[in-house]
């Protein structure tokens, strides 16, 4: 019988299975030889838009997405086994979740289809048609960066503060 007091922590699984499966597509593409033909052209992976392709969002994909949520997953899970107490916060946990979700994915989006986007500008218009695109693209890959930052933060501060209320509760 499965352990349903754990249930909440298949959506971490989840995601990070998506994210992996997403990230082995990706990287199977990209070296497809009219593909990787493209991104080389387009500067990948030493600079310009192909390198927010690959390896940028290739990257970001696979680590942040897939190994980060399934470090949460195996962390939130065993932490209470081996501390003998509670999350800090299963509303952290949760929201630390959603933060790593939406940041990882609009990252990633950002950087495919900025990426995508001036690549198809340099090929056909020259370095200068891209700059124009690249100043929409700052903004809004920090600002996904930050979220996913957020979450990640949010999930150190929650490990740690259960850490910490575990000795603190020892010493009592």
């Amino acid at each position: 019988m499965p352990d349903r007091q754990h249930r909440h922590l298949t959506k971490f699984l989840a995601a990070s299975v998506t994210f992996f499966f997403i990230g082995s597509i990706q990287g199977v593409l990209q070296m497809l030889p009219p593909v990787r033909a493209w991104l080389d052209s387009i500067g990948s992976p030493y600079g310009g838009p192909g390198h927010m392709i690959d390896p940028l969002a290739h990257a970001h994909v696979n680590l942040i997405g897939g190994v980060m949520m399934l470090a949460m997953a195996v962390t939130y899970y065993l932490l209470p086994r081996f501390t003998g107490s509670q999350i800090w916060s299963r509303k952290l946990e949760d929201v630390s979740f959603w933060m790593t979700l939406m940041g990882v994915i609009c990252f990633y989006g950002s950087l495919i289809l900025f990426g995508v986007w001036e690549g198809i500008l340099l090929l056909e218009y020259g370095a200068e048609s891209v700059k124009e695109v690249h100043d929409i693209y700052i903004p809004i890959g920090a600002v996904s960066a930050t979220i996913m930052g957020i979450g990640l933060w949010l999930f150190l501060t929650n490990s740690a503060m259960t850490i910490y209320k575990a000795r603190h509760n020892d010493d009592a």
